[in-house]
């Protein structure tokens, strides 16, 4: 009997699964080798390369205050402007551009006059990798502005044929209702007529106005009353006279206090630096606004910012607004000396016979500008806060506390008021805050 081997033995199906298993790997690695060459090419940082996060940081730190990215400002836009000039002559102009100028090179001239011959900061802090990640930043492709989306159309707003239609049949109906009951009155009558039916007209009543008119008592009452509530009336409106609380005029330019004090956080002295050394906290001059503005001349804000009231277009077009009240040319960097005064319109204005010294308040007794003015990093358009009274600044004396802490000019009368009247706090009223002479003269 012929002997067969037993053809399932472990040791071949072992050695069949070992050939698969290479025969699969080995096709696997010959597919993947080139994509990862790909992705290690794609992963290695080409030479002179750098990180544009890391760039924007730097950009925004060293650079931004001369040059934007797609627009000239006192320097020129520096989008793609590694494509411009060759990396080892961009480490030598950023660290020294004024040497540069100096040796005679003709790129440094030529920039150099080309931008009014404003001499460009050197920055010798900043590294070859530094530089380099400036470059990336500036080497990235501009975003593409976002179109407006379109209008959405109202829902059934394509239906108005159909609903003007339904409102004509209901017209129709109600018409010929009213003229079925006009027939129907008809034909009752003929037909009470007809059979001998009087109808009875309803007597004249005496009308209510005469019976009011000859009721004496009602007609007193009546009259005391109107009196009284014309009065009061009269007095209210009288004394609103000259109180312009909640006045919010609209201004030859928007000027919005909720984006510059708000979420710039800009201090009100920093604009209406008069208020603390003088009477009044007057109108900022508009080379204060040019200080930011000569580089800022478009809104750059976070359009879902809730410091944002109106469109990147409106706030740019107010801009340009102060650029020709300035005479500032924002594309060649200069002044035209062709000038537009702005005529402001005044909001806080007190009578003449009320004295108010701002340093006073602002300076010496240490109160915020807000204790009169309101919130005003939160108004988009500024207006009247307070109503500006006498009983309004009255109240204020007799309830606002004396600042002596680090305050020498207080510090002798507060100690002998304060044994006067027996108190550790002094409020401005009982320092003659309600003396008539304090504010009249």
């Amino acid at each position: 009997m012929k002997k067969v081997g037993n053809h399932t033995s472990i040791s071949r199906i072992l050695f069949f699964c070992l050939a698969l298993s290479l025969t699969f790997s080995v096709s696997y690695a010959q597919q993947a080798a080139p994509e990862a060459a790909a992705a290690t090419a794609a992963a290695a940082p080409a030479a002179g390369a750098g990180d544009p996060v890391k760039g924007k940081e730097l950009f925004n730190a060293n650079c931004a205050s001369c040059h934007k990215l797609d627009a000239k400002s006192t320097g020129p836009a520096l989008r793609g402007v590694a494509d411009k000039h060759d990396r080892a002559w961009l480490y030598k102009w950023i660290h020294n551009s004024s040497e540069m100028i100096k040796s005679g090179d003709a790129a440094a001239v030529k920039l150099f006059a080309e931008n009014n011959k404003t001499t460009m900061t050197a920055f010798p802090q900043l590294s070859e990798a530094d530089i380099d990640n400036i470059m990336a930043f500036t080497s990235e492709v501009a975003p593409v502005a976002e179109k407006p989306a379109a209008a959405p159309v109202a829902e059934g707003s394509g239906s108005g044929a159909s609903n003007n239609l339904i409102l004509g049949a209901l017209v129709l109906v109600l018409g010929v209702l009213i003229v079925m009951l006009v027939l129907v009155n008809k034909t009752l009558r003929r037909i009470a007529a007809n059979n001998g039916v009087v109808v009875t007209e309803d007597e004249p009543s005496v009308s209510l106005w005469k019976a009011y008119a000859k009721n004496g008592f009602l007609v007193f009452v009546t009259v005391l009353l109107l009196m009284l509530a014309s009065a009061y009336f009269l007095y209210g409106y009288l004394m609103q006279i000259g109180v312009d609380q909640d006045y919010q005029p609209v201004q030859p330019i928007h000027f919005s206090h909720k984006i510059h004090a708000g979420d710039n956080g800009i201090d009100c002295k920093y604009c209406h630096s008069s208020a603390r050394v003088s009477k009044q906290s007057g109108i900022p001059s508009l080379n204060v606004c040019m200080n930011c503005h000569k580089n800022i001349a478009e809104f750059a804000g976070d359009k879902d910012s809730l410091y944002v009231d109106h469109s990147k277009e409106f706030y740019t077009a107010e801009i340009q607004k102060l650029y020709d009240a300035v005479g500032w040319d924002k594309n060649t960097q200069k002044y035209t000396g062709v000038q537009k005064p702005v005529k402001w319109v005044r909001i806080h204005n007190l009578p003449d016979f009320v004295y108010f010294n701002h340093s006073q308040h602002v300076s010496v007794a240490g109160v915020e500008c807000q204790k009169c003015h309101g919130p005003v990093e939160t108004f988009e358009v500024m207006k009247q806060n307070a109503p500006l009274t006498m009983g309004w600044c009255i109240n204020c004396h007799r309830e606002t506390d004396v600042k002596v802490e680090g305050n020498d000019y207080y510090a002798k009368i507060h100690d002998e008021l304060a044994k006067k009247y027996g108190v550790q706090k002094l409020t401005a009223a009982n320092m003659g805050g309600l003396e008539c002479g304090k504010c009249h003269y």
